[in-house]
């Protein structure tokens, strides 16, 4: 129940830590954060509640997949201009932050 999401998890991370590529990095956190919802779902499923109802937590899954979905929009849009003003997606060529 908890070894799937665990290792989703630790994927992720693997690839935050070890890639150089936006885009591998930005994938990564979409990993890490899908198997957080996975397992908030899994969990609640397993474990239920008082009166057998899920409903809520599936609510709370189903609003952690807007937000990942937003977060990927404008991570994606960050992605965007960064390639376009440094003409690289490379995380070690960024050095310089300038407004």
């Amino acid at each position: 129940m908890v070894v799937i999401p665990a290792g989703l998890f630790a994927i992720g991370l693997y690839g935050v830590l070890s890639r150089r590529d936006l885009v591998a990095v930005l994938a990564s956190v979409e990993i890490m954060l899908g198997s957080a919802t996975l397992l908030l779902v899994s969990l609640a499923t397993r474990l239920g509640t008082v009166d057998g109802s899920t409903a809520g937590v599936e609510a709370i899954g189903l609003f952690v997949l807007v937000v990942a979905a937003a977060e990927a929009a404008v991570g994606l849009a960050i992605l965007v201009t960064v390639a376009y003003r440094v003409r690289t997606t490379r995380v070690d060529e960024l050095v310089e932050v300038k407004g």
